[in-house]
């Protein structure tokens, strides 16, 4: 197995093991998403578009205000607006003005976008497992907590 410095052909040392771990996390992050983004490409969808798809199935009939999509991406885009126009142009969602306060826009996800969905669930839950085929159970859990305790810092 190459360390980061090897995969990267860096050979001086880096500043610190905060560094390593900064850069092997961007390293990895992206080699995930690599993945994750090939296997949608099959589908004309990218990570982030999966995702608003996956916010807005679960917000159900009423959809969210464009803003609160945009809170809840795992990833930050952006522009939340071009994304949604994307994904009405492909009628996978639509856009509706609030009766109440105009300023607001409600995203709803459509029939065609709920089928996409149900198409993929069972492919992309079968990625992660595959991506961590590496670590145990045990590792997993250690990552993940060691991700959320280095995000609250």
């Amino acid at each position: 197995m190459q360390n980061l410095r090897a995969e990267i052909q860096q050979t001086k040392p880096f500043s610190s093991p905060a560094e390593e771990a900064f850069l092997n996390l961007q390293r990895t992050a992206d080699q995930l998403l690599a993945v994750e983004a090939g296997f949608l490409a099959g589908y004309e969808l990218t990570p982030a578009q999966y995702n608003v798809l996956r916010i807005l199935r679960g917000a159900g009939e009423p959809g969210h205000p464009c803003q609160e999509v945009g809170a809840r991406m795992i990833s930050r885009v952006p522009d939340v607006t071009r994304l949604l126009d994307r994904l009405e142009k492909a009628g996978l969602v639509e856009r509706r003005r609030c009766t109440k306060d105009r300023r607001i826009v409600y995203a709803m996800i459509l029939p065609k976008g709920l089928t996409l969905l149900a198409q993929l669930d069972t492919p992309m839950a079968a990625l992660p497992p595959q991506m961590f085929a590496a670590l145990t159970k045990t590792e997993i859990r250690q990552l993940n907590d060691l991700l959320v305790r280095a995000r609250g810092s």
